[in-house]
């Protein structure tokens, strides 16, 4: 695959690489001149999107493993390490909603769905520590490794509706700077951690939820392009840049940060 080369020669993998977001990073880390193991539960889509890359000259791996199940993160770990034999750098793109951990106006707040909620925090922050904690003894074998993880606008301040995923992202920015320390004191420069933050880009959990079967916007929609400076949903091809920088040892002496990718959402007053 023809593309740049600031990824050449390293190995990364990408859970969550079976969505849309994943799909994305996946591509844009293959056309940068990385190797790419691709990682969800999806086994057909990491399969087809393997094939695809190593179709068109590129070299990837399906890896099929639940992030909150260590014993598959680590067979998925050892079958990467058996196939490429190092691993480099680790994008935690695996993330995400579910309706039980949605509060709609109308619940009574103190009766909430505790458990759903729960899964959706787990998810999204453990769904990021796990993969971590397996993937990690790799990448400390290396002189230069790269974790990024995949925070949100919805760390930032309260978005309606969705506690679970709010709560869960808050925490990862929370682990995304203590964990950075820790590594720092421990390894040096040889192991960086940072978040990609991202506003709003259409996914399948919340297309349907952000516009209408023909286009337009829905109410939450159209309030979160007001938000926008922009005046529009992100590409997931505008979150690559990012991420190959941080992965890339051009970002030797960036730790603990979080790039934001959000058309101005974040700085915005609304007036």
């Amino acid at each position: 695959m023809s593309g740049s080369s600031e990824l050449k020669g390293k190995v990364v993998v990408v859970t969550g690489g079976t969505g849309i977001l994943g799909h994305a990073f996946i591509q844009g880390i293959v056309k940068a001149g990385g190797a790419v193991g691709i990682l969800g539960r999806n086994a057909k889509a990491a399969e087809e999107r393997a094939e695809a890359i190593n179709a068109a000259g590129g070299s990837a791996l399906a890896l099929v493993a639940d992030v909150l199940d260590e014993a598959q993160l680590k067979a998925a770990c050892d079958k990467a390490l058996g196939h490429f034999g190092k691993i480099d750098g680790l994008v935690n793109a695996a993330g995400g909603n579910m309706p039980q951990g949605v509060v709609q106006p109308e619940d009574d707040i103190f009766r909430m769905n505790l458990d759903g909620l729960r899964q959706v925090l787990d998810l999204n922050l453990w769904g990021t520590i796990i993969p971590t904690q397996v993937f990690g003894e790799a990448l400390a074998r290396n002189e230069s490794a790269s974790i990024v993880n995949i925070s949100s606008m919805n760390s930032k301040r309260a978005v309606t509706k969705v506690l679970g995923y709010n709560m869960g992202k808050a925490g990862v920015d929370c682990y995304n700077q203590w964990f950075a320390v820790e590594l720092a004191r421990r390894y040096g420069d040889r192991i960086r951690m940072n978040a990609l933050t991202p506003g709003f880009f259409l996914t399948e959990q919340n297309r349907n939820l952000l516009t209408n079967g023909d286009g337009t916007f829905t109410e939450r929609g159209a309030a979160v392009i007001r938000q926008t400076p922009f005046k529009r949903f992100g590409d997931p091809q505008e979150l690559v840049g990012a991420l190959v920088f941080l992965l890339s040892d051009a970002s030797r002496f960036v730790t603990g940060s979080q790039f934001v990718v959000d058309g101005g959402f974040s700085i915005f007053s609304g007036v």
